[in-house]
């Protein structure tokens, strides 16, 4: 079964998500939405270049409309929106308001008779299916999770939306001692701040006050007010040079006892080229079982928990019993 989707949004997500296309034979991209003129976006493939105006006149044209905005202010407002019209898939990654966004979306996929897939990606997405793998087969344990060294495409897209601020990237940062420690298994007591720091690269606009910004992105909350956060400001000839790449990665740990010192360690790491490329390819995948779920007659909002993994897959499920299970 081919599905069709759209892109909504072309920045570094909607690129990535273009070239995973390439990758799954069984996806065909019709559509690219821009709130730019269309007529300005050079795109890198066959797919029609149109307003997000005009987005309703797709309404049964593509089976799932694969929203690229950033989390802080896009994802709940377009999610939500456009529910009405197609099954969506998202990558909303601010963990404290995924419950919120669920409901939001939930509400308006219900109504419509569509599916809305949110918090696809690896963190939300991959990791999270790891930490509840990982929690039911060691019931008495402790999690934990480090993400980087990399770029965070959503604090970064955050950090942008500061008045005064022309480009930014952050990278998150493990402290090494803290993973180490529970690698060990001494399963220590850890802060949000004793796990990660944070490093924030910014070029600003012309005439904008520095202190004023710097002060906006450390007390941040859900983005940088939990931790060590070090601002540099610096020029876009030098964000261009060295910050270019978009590398993530990280790890999921649960360390747990299944009786008394008999102690067992669970490991799940990811180390990314590219974190837009891999989230697309994640987003690919995903939007495949919401077209299969909804054509079963299913709706409403999903998350990576409730999706069986053979959804996923464009093999039938003899091929995936004979060659990988």
């Amino acid at each position: 079964m081919t599905t069709k989707i759209g892109i909504l949004g072309y920045g570094n997500l909607g690129r990535g998500v273009e070239k995973a296309v390439l990758k799954n034979s069984d996806i065909e991209l019709k559509a690219i939405f821009t709130r730019r003129n269309p007529k300005d976006l050079k795109v890198n493939s066959s797919a029609q270049v149109c307003s997000v105006d005009d987005i309703e006149n797709w309404k049964d044209k593509i089976d799932v409309l694969i929203i690229c905005g950033g989390s802080a202010t896009d994802l709940p407002v377009q999610t939500p929106k456009y529910a009405k019209l197609f099954n969506v898939v998202d990558s909303f990654d601010t963990h404290a308001n995924i419950p919120q966004h669920f409901s939001a979306v939930d509400e308006i996929a219900k109504s419509s008779k569509k599916i809305g897939i949110i918090s696809v990606g690896w963190d939300p997405g991959m990791f999270s299916l790891n930490r509840l793998y990982a929690n039911c087969i060691l019931p008495d344990g402790k999690d934990y999770t480090f993400w980087g060294k990399g770029v965070s495409q959503g604090h970064s897209d955050a950090i942008r939306r500061i008045d005064g601020v022309l480009d930014a990237r952050q990278y998150t940062i493990p402290v090494n001692e803290a993973l180490e420690a529970v690698r060990s298994g001494k399963n220590p007591e850890l802060s949000t701040r004793q796990k990660h720091t944070r490093e924030c690269f910014v070029v600003l606009k012309e005439g904008a006050d520095a202190k004023k910004v710097e002060q906006e992105i450390v007390t941040m909350p859900n983005y940088f007010a939990d931790y060590d956060t070090t601002v540099h400001f610096i020029s876009k000839e030098e964000l261009d040079k060295n910050h270019s790449a978009i590398p993530h990665g990280g790890f999921v740990l649960r360390c747990g006892e299944t009786s008394d010192n008999t102690k067992h360690l669970i490991e799940y790491s990811l180390k990314l080229d590219s974190n837009p490329e891999f989230t697309s390819s994640v987003l690919i995948a995903y939007a495949r079982a919401a077209h299969r779920l909804n054509k079963e007659g299913q709706c409403g909002c999903k998350t990576v928990f409730d999706i069986a993994p053979a959804y996923l897959s464009p093999k039938s499920n003899q091929e995936l019993i004979s060659t990988m299970l």
